[in-house]
């Protein structure tokens, strides 16, 4: 069976998604941190690029959200990263 890299990009997506939901649910992670957003972001712009070979709608919506709430806490998170290294 040979993956293209599509297919590979989209399976790494599914890593980074996964792997950061599990270090959260395992205390690993901090839901309000820049890792963890970017764990996100990565992993839905990733799983968004396999879309662009076999297009599914229901899954770049789902995927579309995700990186834009990702992206949103990203930014949040420097923001109070900022902030207290000012402090």
């Amino acid at each position: 069976m040979t993956l293209s890299l599509y297919t590979i990009l989209g399976l790494t997506g599914v890593a980074c998604v996964l792997g950061a939901y599990l270090a959260l649910q395992l205390g690993k992670l901090d839901a309000s941190t820049v890792r963890y957003s970017l764990l996100n972001a990565a992993g839905a712009g990733l799983i968004l690029v396999s879309l662009f070979v076999d297009f599914n709608l229901s899954a770049f919506l789902i995927e579309f959200a995700w990186l834009l709430i990702s992206l949103f806490g990203l930014f949040k998170a420097w923001g109070v990263r900022q902030k207290r290294e000012r402090n």
